[in-house]
């Protein structure tokens, strides 16, 4: 009887244990949301991930997180260098293994569009036409799946729309040898549009936006949206540039 008390308390005692880690990893995720989203520090939203990833092994909701802060650390890293490249990669290995231990989750094929798009426009779109590809797959899974929340599946969305515009900035017939011809710009307004209406405050899906439009020449439309990205909150730490951009190619387009 004094074996089976003792068994049993030792399970209790693991069981309690157990749930306290789980709390301690959750409370850790939530830190480095805040880092990330609210302070904007990604330094720190790693170091909380990592800690987190110590005590919760193989965790997806961990992996997608620390690709999402190194892509933003990459952004920010001189352009074109050797170590933006790196960063770049770094997100790529954590989002593919978010995806393998999460496959049905729409965020973790957000996050590897993601990467694999940034990758993309440092190699050359037209040049890294298979990561293109991967881009337009991995998020139209996201979008089929369509299980994240709403600024998650707003992203996919945006991510979808800034594809098909980013290659149908080479003509049709320039880019149908090369396997790009499903870039259609009408799909890209579409989803621009999709993403605006679920998240109407961000001000990167106007100003993204508003270049198509510029682009088909549609300066009215192109106006609305680059009238509105001032005016909006701060949500990302690149606010402030997306402002100043607005505010310049409102000026170029003034007359038009």
């Amino acid at each position: 009887m004094k074996s089976i008390a003792k068994s049993m308390l030792f399970l209790l005692l693991f069981g309690a244990l157990s749930i306290a880690y789980s709390q301690t990893a959750a409370e850790l995720i939530a830190q480095a949301d805040n880092y990330s989203t609210k302070e904007f520090n990604n330094q720190k939203a790693i170091m909380k991930l990592f800690d987190a990833d110590k005590i919760s092994k193989n965790n997806w909701e961990i992996m997608w997180r620390i690709s999402r802060s190194s892509v933003d650390i990459g952004e920010h890293m001189k352009a074109s260098s050797d170590e933006q490249l790196k960063k770049y990669e770094e997100a790529k290995y954590y989002a593919d293994k978010a995806v393998e231990l999460a496959p049905n989750k729409s965020v973790c094929y957000l996050r590897r569009a993601i990467v694999n798009g940034r990758i993309a426009l440092f190699k050359g779109v037209f040049k890294a036409i298979g990561l293109v590809g991967d881009v337009k797959s991995d998020i139209e899974k996201a979008i089929s799946l369509n299980n994240g929340s709403n600024e998650i599946m707003a992203a996919c969305h945006y991510v979808l729309g800034r594809s098909h515009a980013k290659v149908c900035e080479k003509p049709y017939l320039v880019r149908l040898p090369l396997g790009l011809g499903w870039g259609d710009i009408d799909i890209s307004i579409k989803e621009f549009k999709k993403a605006i209406e679920m998240r109407p405050e961000f001000k990167m899906y106007h100003l993204d936006f508003a270049k198509t439009l510029i682009s088909e020449k549609e300066w009215a439309s192109a106006k609305e949206q680059l009238l509105k990205v001032p005016a909006l909150p701060k949500l990302d730490e690149d606010d402030d540039t997306f402002v100043a951009e607005s505010k310049t190619l409102l000026e170029q387009i003034k007359n038009k």
